[in-house]
C-alpha cells in the first residue's frame, strides 16, 4: 500500500508531535506547526493521535493512491478535490485505488494535514517520523517531498464501509467552521522572562499595535514587523532554553516568534510566551498577514489548556465510538 507524489507543492513535509526528549542534547523537536489540525486528522481515520501525517503549505501536493484507503484532511483549506470533484474536509474519506488527490488556492489558513488509514511505514529517528528540514533528520529521506517519491502505509479491510458509515456527532458537525482562522487573529501570549527589561511604552506597544509577518518566516520561526521592542538598558544576556512560541527580540528590536524547527537554546531578550493554545492560530497565518498579542496570567493559559484538551477527549471518545458502530 502506498502513495505517489506525482507533483510535490510548495513544501509537503512528513510531520507527527515532534522529537521529544534530546533537546538536552541539542536535538530540535520539529514536529507539526499545527498540532491541532493533526490531531484531529489521525483521530479521523483511527489512527494514534501521535502518528504522522503530511503538512502542506500555502500550495498542495498532487498524490496519486495505488492502493484503497481512508483518509482525512484538516487544517487550512487548500481547496482538496479528488479526481476533479471537491472533497470535505475535518472528515474521514474513502478513497479508491488509482485516484489523483489534487489541491487549488490557498482558499483559508496556511497548512493542510493529510493523514493515512493505519499510518505511514516509516523508520522512526529518536522516536518520531518528524521531519528536520535542515538538518536532513527523519521523516522521509529527511527532506521535503519530491515529484516520483513513494511513500508507503499500512490499512485496514473494509475500510470503505467504516468511511461511509461514521456518522459524527450533532456537536461535531461543522465545528471546524468556527475555528480561529480569521485574519488578524489576537495571540495570547504570557509576559516573557526578560519582559521588564523592556521600556513601558514598548510593553504597552506589544499588546496594542498590529505586527505583520515577514516573507522571511519559515517553520523555524516567524520574524514580525511592527512597533520596535526598545530595551531600557543595553544588557548581555547567558543563552537559555526556549520552546515553540518563545517570543525573542534581537537588537534591531522586530521580534522573532520561535515555532516547531526552532533552536534549543537563545541568548535574545524574551518578550513574551505564546501560549499552547494559540500556536496553532498561529501556524495557520500567512506571510504578510497581521497579528496582534494578548497578555494573559499563567493561570488562565493554564486553564485554557485544560479546556482545549478536554475537547479534544471528547472528539476522540465520540469518533471512537462511532466509528465502532459503524
Amino acid at each position: 500500500m502506498s502513495i505517489k507524489v506525482l507533483k510535490p507543492g510548495l513544501l509537503t513535509t512528513i510531520q507527527d508531535l515532534g522529537r521529544t526528549g534530546f533537546q538536552k542534547h541539542g536535538v530540535l523537536v520539529s514536529g507539526a506547526m499545527d498540532t491541532y489540525s493533526l490531531r484531529v486528522a489521525n483521530l479521523l481515520v483511527a489512527n494514534d493521535e501521535k502518528e504522522a501525517c503530511l503538512e502542506m503549505t500555502l500550495m498542495g501536493p498532487t498524490i496519486e493512491f495505488e492502493k484503497d484507503c481512508v483518509i482525512a484532511i484538516t487544517g487550512g483549506d487548500l481547496a482538496p478535490s479528488i479526481n476533479n470533484e471537491p472533497v470535505h474536509m475535518w472528515k474521514p474519506i474513502y478513497v479508491s485505488k488509482g485516484s489523483t488527490l489534487q489541491f487549488g488556492p490557498c482558499k483559508k489558513g496556511c497548512r493542510a494535514y493529510l493523514a493515512v488509514k493505519g499510518g505511514f511505514l516509516l523508520s522512526p529517528v529518536m522516536n518520531s517520523k518528524s521531519t528536520y528540514l535542515r538538518g536532513e533528520l527523519g521523516g522521509f529521506k529527511g527532506r521535503a517531498l519530491q515529484a516520483n517519491d513513494v511513500i508507503k502505509f499500512t490499512g485496514s479491510q473494509h475500510q470503505h464501509v467504516k468511511a461511509s458509515r461514521v456518522h459524527m456527532p450533532n456537536w461535531y458537525v461543522n465545528f471546524h467552521e468556527r475555528l480561529p482562522f480569521e485574519r488578524k487573529p489576537i495571540i495570547r501570549v504570557i509576559k516573557g522572562s526578560q519582559f521588564d527589561l523592556f521600556t513601558k511604552e514598548s510593553q504597552q506597544a506589544f499588546s496594542e499595535q498590529a505586527f505583520k509577518v515577514s516573507t522571511q518566516s519559515d517553520r523555524m520561526g516567524y520574524r514580525i514587523a511592527g512597533p520596535e521592542m526598545v530595551l531600557t538598558e543595553k544588557v548581555e544576556l547567558l543563552s537559555e532554553a526556549v520552546t515553540n512560541g518563545s517570543i525573542q527580540v534581537p537588537p534591531d528590536g522586530n521580534p522573532i516568534i520561535l515555532l516547531a524547527d526552532r533552536q534549543t537554546t537563545g541568548g535574545y531578550p524574551k518578550m513574551a510566551q505564546v501560549i499552547t493554545a494559540d500556536l496553532p492560530v498561529l501556524a495557520q497565518v500567512k506571510p504578510g498577514e497581521s497579528i496582534y498579542f494578548q497578555y494573559i496570567t499563567l493561570e488562565e493559559a493554564e486553564q485554557i489548556y485544560l479546556e482545549n484538551e478536554k475537547t479534544m477527549k471528547q472528539l476522540a471518545c465520540s469518533i471512537a465510538l462511532y466509528q465502532k458502530e459503524a
